[in-house]
């Protein structure tokens, strides 16, 4: 790290004397930027997921995290390049140390509205239901992919492929293991359409990845590649004052539970609704339904007294930021439920926003949470969640979140979940954020 700040402490000098040289012979059309990021993020938890195992549930879990990170970023006309270093830790940790790329790609774009981009990317879709940055989770997400497409006359199509690897071994390398990517291969198509005149827009998203299932190592069964695709659309109408959204999307193919491949069948539909009567407040309702599995896969072992099965039906969200759309506790998807059962969710919400200062902004939202599957002897119902949210800006450059969960379950949480610390939770958490721009030179 140290290395890192001696060469741009020599490099940003180097380019200013560069630029003030050359401003008087030509035109400045490269644009030089350093900035910096800081988050400081702490929780405190009372109850909330159990953990894996026979241990006992942690009632009582408070914590730091930080995350800072520098960031470069140039372009001149038909070129772009931006470069993300990251470290990202639990305060008193040794992690502290670690450094990651978080985002480093070089974009060129031709005149005809043409572009290719390449490099590790955080991707961000639509509403970021499929595919999105999950800033919220803290270390986010990133993709190593070539983009190329096409963006003009309010057309937008994307074509993304990537191929992951673990290492760079020339002899049995086709096994992916704890790489930083989700995935062994990816292909995606994206299209997006603005309406002209019209306060419309539509997209389409077809995907098809490719996950590895088998064990390391063993010749006689060696490890395959399961592809899975997900297709559907999302759309966005958002005349005055109102804003309507909807999705559907499908899951086929194959996927793959602790080293085996299932098939999958799943789909999940959404619709939201909001209405901004003024600059001051605002109000939100809608409803998300993921579909769920009627019984336990069979590489589990049915401990909770389902019938085992073969067909996986339910809906994973994929690389989405889950946070925004069924709780900021990410009760169901960030982690699982018992013995893998995974009965789906129904979400209805209804919120309601509020600017009581230039600065400010408050929010409030109500989830009634079930499950989407039929559970014989259980209710549907999981449970009840409030979010309470505020933000402040104090200047363009920093600003303050916090909020307040409360999780209010039932007894279908409880079992599912495997432990009363799932039924009733509160959660609360703060977010600093401090974005300074260091340099910017033209030359």
């Amino acid at each position: 790290m140290k290395r890192v700040y001696f060469v741009i402490s020599l490099l940003v000098p180097l380019l200013s004397v560069c630029a003030q040289t050359d401003s008087t012979k030509v035109d400045k059309v490269n644009t030089l930027s350093f900035g910096l990021n800081f988050l400081t993020h702490g929780e405190i938890v009372r109850g909330g997921l159990p953990v894996d195992g026979d241990a006992e549930n942690e009632d009582k879990s408070n914590f730091l995290l930080g995350r800072t990170r520098f960031i470069v970023d140039y372009n001149r006309p038909g070129l772009e390049a931006h470069a993300v270093i990251q470290n990202l830790g639990v305060w008193g940790s040794g992690g502290n140390q670690a450094l990651k790329l978080y985002e480093g790609w070089v974009k060129a774009t031709a005149k005809n509205g043409l572009f290719a981009q390449v490099g590790r990317i955080a991707l961000k879709y639509d509403d970021e239901r499929i595919i999105g940055a999950n800033d919220f989770a803290m270390a986010s997400l990133s993709h190593d992919v070539l983009r190329a497409g096409y963006e003009g006359h309010g057309h937008q199509l994307h074509a993304i492929l990537g191929y992951n690897q673990s290492a760079d071994n020339v002899y049995k390398s086709t096994y992916y293991e704890d790489g930083s990517q989700p995935y062994k291969t990816m292909q995606t198509v994206w299209y997006h359409y603005d309406v002209p005149k019209f306060p419309l827009g539509a997209s389409l998203l077809f995907m098809n990845f490719g996950l590895q299932a088998g064990e390391k190592g063993d010749d006689y069964n060696p490890p395959t590649t399961e592809y899975q695709q997900m297709y559907g659309g999302y759309l966005n109408f958002h005349p005055k004052y109102v804003t309507l959204e909807g999705s559907y999307y499908r899951q086929g193919g194959k996927t793959v539970l602790k080293n085996k491949a299932f098939e999958i069948d799943a789909w999940m539909a959404s619709a939201k609704a909001t209405v901004n009567p003024s600059d001051y407040y605002g109000f939100t309702l809608g409803y998300d339904y993921l579909s769920g599995d009627d019984f336990v896969p069979d590489t589990y072992g049915g401990r909770i007294g389902l019938p085992l099965h073969k067909v996986f039906k339910g809906f994973t969200p994929l690389y989405g930021s889950r946070t925004q759309f069924y709780g900021l506790m990410d009760y169901f998807y960030q982690s699982a439920y018992s013995s893998g059962f995974t009965p789906g969710l129904q979400n209805v919400f209804v919120g309601i926003s509020g600017k009581p200062a230039s600065k400010l902004d408050l929010s409030a939202t109500y989830h009634y949470l079930a499950v989407a599957t039929d559970l014989y002897e259980l209710d549907r119902t999981l449970g009840h969640s409030i979010d309470l949210s505020a933000d402040y800006r104090f200047t363009k450059d920093i600003s303050l979140s916090a909020g307040y969960t409360l999780m209010f379950g039932t007894e279908t949480m409880e079992h599912l979940k495997q432990g009363n610390g799932s039924k009733t939770a509160r959660w609360g958490w703060f977010s600093l954020v401090i974005s300074p721009t260091l340099f910017t030179t033209k030359f």
